[in-house]
């Protein structure tokens, strides 16, 4: 079972504020672990908690209900949860040039973090014209965000308990498998061919997702491997549930491949 990186995240703050409430202090084993954040008052879980109800109220009540964590508890820390998630309501209102700065904040706060790391990989990709003249300036740092999401959330513990070795482990081979698929892209935008398709292949067999398989065929496929690319078009519409939009990618892409053969 695949977890989105705010599902994690909501759990590690839902058990926090629960603490809170509760008038608990956190057990004694748990200080061998890492550092876990710590509401200091019931009015700042209030506001935590207000921030995640927003979730059910769309993007402009999260960034609202973060905002006001944020001026009303400038020493919370939950601030870098609290820019991650304002991150993530940008991209929902499609605000991309927005959620980078917000991601940055975050970044800036804990340059390890692996949830601004990949977002601002995926968010630098997709705004990188093949001819933006600094375009080897700002790929070359969505790389370096991507590698930097796959080394820091190897050794990242469960955030919560009830969360399994097993899904855990799943949604860390998630967050690779985005970050290699950034990588892709940064090089298809450079119109490296092999290099692309070998990070799509590493995406895929992080998390065998159509999306990441149908570009690594894209890939090969412009890169002249016209054969290797129909193979796995072929194994992609194989599937009755296939997606339509990536249904209609793959035979597209067998097509053309199939006429370069001949």
């Amino acid at each position: 079972m695949k977890k989105s990186i705010l599902s994690g995240i909501l759990a590690l703050a839902a058990s926090a504020s629960g603490l809170m409430a509760q008038g608990a202090a956190p057990a004694p084993a748990a200080a061998a672990g890492p550092k876990q954040p710590t509401p200091k008052s019931q009015a700042e879980v209030t506001a935590i908690q207000a921030m995640f109800s927003a979730q059910q109220a769309g993007p402009d009540a999260i960034i609202k209900a973060a905002d006001e964590l944020l001026t009303k508890f400038a020493d919370t820390e939950f601030k870098e949860l609290a820019y991650y998630i304002q991150a993530e309501a940008y991209l929902q209102k499609k605000d991309l040039t927005k959620a980078q700065v917000i991601a940055e904040q975050a970044m800036a706060l804990n340059p390890k973090s692996y949830q601004a790391s990949i977002m601002l990989a995926e968010l630098i990709t997709q705004q990188t014209r093949e001819n933006d003249l600094d375009r080897e300036e700002k790929l070359g740092k969505a790389e370096k965000y991507a590698k930097d999401a796959i080394d820091n959330v190897k050794d990242v513990p469960k955030p919560n308990p009830q969360v399994t070795d097993e899904q855990w482990s799943e949604f860390k081979k998630g967050i690779a498998a985005r970050a290699h698929n950034a990588i892709g892209l940064a090089n298809l935008t450079r119109k490296k061919y092999e290099p692309a398709a070998a990070e799509f292949k590493l995406a895929a067999d992080e998390d065998p997702q159509p999306a990441y398989l149908v570009r690594q065929a894209s890939a090969l496929q412009s890169g002249g491997k016209n054969a290797e690319a129909a193979a796995i078009c072929d194994k992609l519409l194989a599937d009755p549930q296939l997606h339509p939009q990536i249904k209609q990618v793959a035979t597209q892409i067998k097509t053309q491949a199939t006429a370069a053969k001949k």
